[in-house]
């Protein structure tokens, strides 16, 4: 198997954990304050992987090459995902998500910038076309002649930070190994979330406790798949996979939470989707 296709495939398992991890936020974000959620997410996460990494390696890779970007990618996940989970307080999943299929428009651009990968004119044309999906998605009144839900707006915030993730995500790869990386993933995140914990504290139930470790395992995994996937293929070419997150989010919101996708969220879905395949299209060659 090629390194772009083991990539490739290794993205798109991320992405489904990923909205496994979603699904079950929602279900808490109904009992429980935010800041706790993100806590709790960002805390298992960590108590999984250095599990993981003694059983498998024997030791934890703590040491860091480049510490200060492993602090800051994992202060983008923790902004990411504050506000991605206060949005699903308010609209459903397949909304929020499909907002946040935004995020390969800000991948390609930031790897254009920082990385120093080629995004040529096709790539651009499916930039924007990927930000009239966005458009679509946000519900704008002069189509739709409704104020659009001012939490759709938050996922937008997701999408910009979870590309700049993924960008020090690559860099991080060549320079760290995977198990130093996801270790580092959950660490600033969950101390910065700490803070918050003694003006909004509950005591979690028995089932909440079940649902924070499998958010826990559940998070740790896809990140885990996700920086093996950018380790092996260039971000602009993974970016577009994020839009397998629609059938899985789409069927998630349906199923458990009785909220399927109306036809604002599917159509501009669809055309974010569109835009991403002419971004993943690869360029022609002159010569």
């Amino acid at each position: 198997m090629s390194p772009i296709l083991a990539g490739l495939l290794l993205q798109c398992a991320a992405i489904a954990l990923f909205v496994a991890l979603d699904t079950v936020t929602k279900l808490l974000t109904a009992h429980y304050p935010v800041p706790q959620i993100i806590f709790l997410r960002f805390l298992f996460h960590t108590l999984v992987v250095a599990l993981a990494l003694r059983l498998a390696t024997g030791r934890l890779p703590w040491r860091s090459r480049r510490p200060g970007l492993e602090t800051v990618r994992s202060l983008t996940l923790l902004a990411a995902n504050l506000l991605f989970v206060i949005a699903l307080s308010y609209i459903p999943l397949a909304d929020a998500s499909a907002v946040t299929f935004a995020s390969p428009i800000f991948t390609a651009g930031l790897a254009a910038l920082f990385l120093g990968e080629m995004v040529g004119r096709r790539r651009w044309v499916g930039i924007g076309i990927g930000l009239a999906g966005v458009m679509l998605a946000l519900r704008p009144p002069f189509l739709t002649g409704e104020t659009p839900h001012w939490a759709l707006f938050l996922p937008l915030g997701t999408a910009a930070f979870f590309g700049a993730y993924q960008i020090l995500t690559r860099k991080l790869s060549t320079v760290d190994g995977p198990g130093t990386i996801i270790l580092h993933t959950g660490l600033a995140a969950g101390a910065v979330a700490g803070l918050a914990q003694p003006f909004v504290w509950q005591p979690p139930a028995a089932w909440a406790w079940l649902l924070v470790m499998l958010a826990g395992i559940f998070g740790s995994a896809g990140h885990y798949l996700l920086i093996q996937a950018y380790s092996r293929a260039p971000a602009s070419i993974l970016a577009p996979m994020t839009y397998t997150q629609l059938v899985w989010a789409t069927l998630s919101s349906a199923l458990f939470f009785g909220d399927p996708p109306d036809r604002w969220t599917m159509l501009g879905a669809a055309v974010i989707a569109a835009g991403g395949i002419v971004m993943g299209w690869p360029e022609r060659r002159r010569g």
